[in-house]
């Protein structure tokens, strides 16, 4: 049951906020995506609270002309949760899941000031619940929801506006993660060989569709549903399919990510087939998930404010740091006695370990 509470980070267990809990692994974070309707730029943000930790951190990431250029912020957050800032990077919920405003003061060659509004009443993913032995390895519930994008992002003193059609994704999760300092004694015996999660959400001109899957080493889904949201449905108005499956993957040589897929989701007259054709690759280190030096909820100092960038050509994508990444794809939808509709969307992929079905 989503409320308007649950739009700010002050969750202190993997439920909402009328149950409370002390895991040191415990985290609250934002995320966000968007992209221009001619697919020439991409943009990602992050921000997380660890109240354990007592650590804040934010990302904040845009791909142009082939370079991901980055902006990593780090603070000690003196116990206060609702302070949405950490150094340049700045939230402010306008309205309760429905708009919220990213602000980059300029720092370090950037600048930004981006609205995200709804496009439809945000999804409540089924929990997400995966041990290691005894211990809570996963824990976290998350909400997500498909937005219209405008404002504008400034690299270098080259400011451009978001054009009208620019579209994106973002989502709330709170829960248990690995995050900080790696643990100095991990529970024996090790049960996790490896790790496997595809995401989904996609824009269309008058829906959203989402997928997501986690699968074990053999292929057997532990956590998965696909979602289709018409424009301003509410809660009770979504097509929710729990047979969802991503068909026809093949990968790119000498990497874990996906060239083409085809999702095929069950509806009663028939099945849905999205096809997807990815043509950019968004490095999720750029915002702190996986990055060497910038690992969520690590402490980096009191206030830490550090820039990247990072030539998208040169990087070898075979490397475990980029394993982790989010694919901007054109796709195309595909109903029962129906003609084909175009949209575009985020394939994310994360595969660690091995994965038999795709022969990694």
């Amino acid at each position: 049951m989503l409320t308007k509470a649950d739009d700010f980070p002050i969750h202190q267990t993997p439920e909402p906020i009328a149950y409370a809990g002390t895991d040191r692994n415990f985290y609250d974070r934002y995320f966000f995506n968007g992209y221009q309707p001619d697919g020439t730029e991409f943009f990602a943000i992050a921000f997380g609270v660890y109240p354990q930790l007592n650590v804040a951190d934010a990302h904040f990431s845009v791909i142009r002309d082939g370079i991901e250029h980055c902006l990593h912020a780090s603070k000690v957050m003196n116990m206060e949760r609702l302070d949405l800032s950490c150094g340049p990077i700045s939230i402010e919920v306008i309205e309760p899941l429905q708009k919220l405003k990213v602000t980059l003061a300029p720092s370090n060659g950037f600048a930004a000031e981006i609205v995200f509004e709804g496009r439809s009443f945000p999804i409540e993913e089924p929990r997400f619940m995966r041990r290691i032995g005894p211990r809570a390895f996963m824990d976290y519930t998350r909400l997500t929801q498909n937005v219209r994008c405008t404002g504008w992002i400034e690299v270098d003193g080259v400011r451009k506006e978001l054009a009208a059609g620019t579209v994106g994704t973002r989502d709330r999760s709170w829960g248990i993660r690995p995050v900080g300092a790696p643990d100095p004694q991990p529970p024996v015996p090790m049960t996790v060989s490896g790790f496997f999660w595809q995401w989904t959400p996609l824009n269309f001109a008058d829906r959203s569709i989402f997928f997501h899957v986690n699968a074990d080493p053999d292929g057997r889904p532990w956590n998965t549903r696909a979602v289709i949201a018409p424009d301003g449905a509410g809660p009770d108005a979504f097509h929710e399919s729990e047979g969802a499956t991503m068909d026809e993957v093949s990968l790119i040589a000498g990497t874990r990510h996906a060239r083409t897929g085809t999702l095929n989701v069950p509806l009663a007259q028939g099945s849905a087939s999205i096809r997807f054709e990815p043509f950019l690759t968004f490095l999720m280190r750029g915002i702190g998930y996986g990055a060497p030096a910038w690992r969520h909820g690590g402490y980096k100092g009191e206030l830490v404010v550090e820039r990247e960038d990072i030539d998208l050509g040169a990087v070898d994508m075979a490397s475990p740091e980029n394993v982790h990444i989010q694919a901007l794809s054109h796709v195309t939808l595909t109903l029962p006695g129906e003609a084909p509709v175009k949209g575009m969307g985020v394939f994310e992929q994360l595969i660690a370990g091995p994965y038999r079905p795709y022969g990694v």
